[in-house]
Parts: C-alpha cells; sequence; structure tokens
C-alpha cells in the first residue's frame, strides 16, 4: 500500500513563529513512518518558503540567530530558500497538508485560501472558519449573535486610537470595569497580551498589542478559572473532557504557557458534571456557529465569585507542542497523540473528497 505523502507546514511571520516549530515538531515525531511519507517545509519570518532535507533545524538556526545574534550549527547545504510562493509543484505533490502554522498568515484563512487553490486536503478549518476564528472580534460577534455566555469587551482599530485615544479611554472605563485584558484581536500563545489594572496603564497596554495586529481587543477582567475544552470532527464534532489550567502566577501569559514550570495542567477539570456538559455544549456550538472542520481549542472562564461559565475565544489551530492542552485532553478522553494525528488526516481527506 502506498504511503500517504504528508506536507507539515511550520514557522511563518507570526509572532508565533517559534511555538510553531515546536508543535510542529512534535506533530512530525507522532507521524507513524510506515504509513506516511513526510514532507516537512518552512516558511521564515520574511514569509519565505524553505524546503529541502532539514528546513526545522534551519528555521531553528535562523530563531536562535535572532535569540543570540549567532548559530551553533553550520548552515545546511540542502536547504533551498525560495520566495513567497511555494515552489513550483510542491503543494500538487502532496496528498495532504497540515499546516501547523498558529497566528496571522498560518492560522486565519491565508494558507487555507492557497491550499483550496492548489486543490490539496489540508488538516483543520477552511478559509471563512479560519478567518473568523483568529479575529477575536468578529468571533465574539458571532457568539453573541448566537447568544452564547460572554464577558462585556471593546474593539478598538488602530485608526481610532490614533485620531482620540483620549476618547475610546473614556468609554473603556465608562463600560468595563478594572481590571481589563488588552490583546491583538488576531494573535494567540498570548503575545502582546497585558493585564492593565487602572485607566492610566491602558495606553501603554494599547500600543503594546499595537505592535501586533491593527485591531485591538479590550475585555472585562474577572476573577477567573481558565477552563478549555477540545473539539475534533467534520460534520459531527465531538468534545473531549474539559481541563482546566493553573498557570501558577496572576494570568496565563506567554511565559506561563510555555517557560514556567509551575504552570499546571488539570486533567479532567475539578467542576461539577453538569458544568462539565454545559462547557461540553457550548464548545461544540461554539465550533459549528464559526463553521470550524477538523480541529479547534474553545477557551472559557468560569467566575470565582458566582460560578458563571463564559466563552472566552475559539483557536483553530491550537499548540501541539508537548505541553499543550489540545493533545492532552484527547489523550485523556481516551485518543492517544498518534491517533489523534490520523484522525486529522482522515478528517482533512474525507473533506477534500
Amino acid at each position: 500500500m502506498r504511503k500517504l505523502r504528508i506536507g507539515v507546514i511550520f514557522g511563518g511571520q507570526s509572532g508565533e513563529h517559534e511555538v510553531s516549530l515546536v508543535s510542529a515538531r512534535s506533530v512530525i515525531n507522532a507521524m507513524d513512518p510506515e504509513k506516511y511519507e513526510i514532507v516537512p517545509i518552512g516558511i521564515d519570518r520574511e514569509g519565505r518558503w524553505v524546503t529541502g532535507s532539514d528546513p526545522m533545524a534551519y528555521l531553528e538556526a535562523m530563531a536562535e540567530v535572532r535569540l543570540h545574534g549567532f548559530r551553533s550549527t553550520p548552515p545546511d547545504e540542502d536547504v533551498r530558500v525560495g520566495g513567497t510562493l511555494p515552489p513550483d509543484g510542491l503543494l500538487q505533490s502532496l496528498d495532504v497538508v497540515f499546516p501547523v502554522l498558529h497566528g496571522p498568515y498560518g492560522e486565519d484563512g491565508t494558507i487555507q485560501g492557497l491550499l483550496e487553490i492548489a486543490g490539496v486536503p489540508y488538516v483543520g478549518s477552511g478559509v471563512a472558519a479560519s478567518a473568523a476564528g483568529m479575529d477575536k472580534a468578529l468571533a465574539k460577534m458571532v457568539f453573541q449573535s448566537q447568544r452564547f455566555p460572554i464577558l462585556p469587551y471593546e474593539s478598538v482599530t488602530l485608526h481610532e486610537w490614533w485620531f482620540d485615544r483620549q476618547a475610546i479611554i473614556q468609554r473603556v472605563s465608562a463600560r468595563l470595569t478594572y481590571p481589563v485584558f488588552v490583546k491583538p484581536a488576531n494573535l494567540g500563545s498570548s503575545v502582546g497580551i497585558s493585564k492593565v489594572e487602572r485607566e492610566e496603564e491602558l495606553a501603554d497596554a494599547v500600543e503594546l498589542a499595537a505592535r501586533y495586529d491593527q485591531k485591538i481587543l479590550i475585555e472585562q477582567g474577572i476573577p477567573a478559572r481558565e477552563i478549555e475544552c477540545s473539539i475534533l470532527g467534520n460534520e459531527e464534532p465531538i468534545a473531549s473532557v474539559p481541563g482546566e489550567v493553573k498557570p501558577g502566577k496572576d494570568w496565563y501569559d506567554y511565559e506561563a504557557k510555555y517557560q514556567s514550570k509551575s504552570t499546571q495542567l488539570v486533567i479532567p477539570a475539578p467542576i461539577p458534571d453538569e458544568l462539565t456538559r454545559r462547557v461540553q455544549e457550548i464548545a461544540i456550538g461554539a465550533y459549528k456557529a464559526i463553521g470550524c472542520e477538523g480541529l479547534a481549542r474553545v477557551d472559557f472562564l468560569l467566575d470565582k465569585s458566582t460560578g458563571e461559565i463564559y466563552l472566552n475565544e475559539l483557536n483553530t489551530m491550537p499548540g501541539f507542542t508537548d505541553v499543550s492542552m489540545y493533545p492532552k485532553l484527547w489523550e485523556a478522553t481516551g485518543i492517544t497523540y498518534r491517533e489523534l494525528v490520523d484522525r486529522l488526516i482522515e478528517l482533512a481527506l474525507e473533506r477534500g473528497r
């Protein structure tokens, strides 16, 4: 039986470039070499496609140069760095593409559109769902239309901010109660996010988020437990057991996600059975409302004071690192990492057919 030729795309131009590399290495390591011929494909920070013997090593070395100013290994002569479009015939030579890309130019529908044009089946949601899921402000509008419980928020464009920042500060202070969370609307992995305790801190937080996006989301903060649920499937998605993130610090920022050893993932989440069912029901509902396919992780905030559950956001290409919640939740539900990768490839082929 012929092996399926699977292209795994990683890297990209977003602030989550390094996270993508770690996720992709985990995915590649989980693929059964008896079933798949794996074709690693990198995209560097300038958007150039990297192919050849080991694009992963090349991008990891470039990340090392960016961080330390030097690379510890000699360059691989067989790596080819091309242009901002894939080499001719590359995509068409693949049976399935697994785009392990997080953030803009990867998780936002752009790479999905390219793969649609190329006629290649791929893992994950299509163009519209990817774009809606990536834009947290747009996703919240969809969630509101479906009457899912969400916290109050304000969405601000850079144009509005530059035109009259004082009016925006007053609007936020009138509608929301501090603390608030300020984040880029189109990014993940807690990059560019700030917790703002008082009005005087708001401008700096918006300026930080503005380094990553032209649309800024300002959300009501509450004393919350962070609950997450993984979804898998196309037309008939299923939900994993929920898990709880205990960051070991005030909130779940980038350091807590990827660097801190004090962060705990509690699986299953220690919540009542009725609330577990409610989380799973809302997660599947949000997945269908956005139009997702393949996979997503749906994040919730559980108010410590009132016990109310709030839908926070949906991630159409969640982290796949060895500490990521998405695969860990499925493992606790009965699907191993390798089985999960197999299922995602099968779902991509199913949708392609």
